[in-house]
């Protein structure tokens, strides 16, 4: 199943519009890969996103996990895409509803309990 939010990448003052795509897909064994040009700061969230569901009461999904941060060629840092990957993977393996994610931008970082961290640069 495919998810799509929308989050943004601050780059110096500017917030660019990224889109979080997340697809679950039966595979025999579990692996999470994630494409688009992610720095590696981001690559090393998917541990925290993982064990901050996994400390919330949620499941891993026993599935391959693509996750695709779109455009490619924009680069992206920072921990502020913890929240839209985490929301996503939910979504896409059927433990929230999608259609929340289509109304909203979503930005934050996750601490390894599950709490929502601010995002320096970014205001609600």
């Amino acid at each position: 199943m495919l998810a799509k939010l929308h989050t943004f990448s601050l780059l110096g003052i500017d917030a660019l519009p990224v889109e979080v795509e997340v697809d679950v897909s039966p595979s025999a064994l579990p692996k999470t890969v994630l494409v688009g040009l992610p720095e590696q700061a981001v690559k090393e969230s998917i541990h925290r996103i993982e064990r901050a569901l996994v400390n919330s009461g949620f499941v891993l999904p026993a599935n391959r996990v693509v996750i695709n941060l779109a455009p490619a060629e924009l680069p992206k840092q920072a921990s502020s895409f913890d929240l839209p990957v985490a929301l996503g993977l939910l979504a896409a393996s059927g433990q929230i509803a999608s259609d929340v994610s289509e109304r909203y931008a979503i930005v934050g970082e996750l601490a390894l309990d599950g709490a929502m961290r601010p995002v320096k640069g970014a205001a609600a």
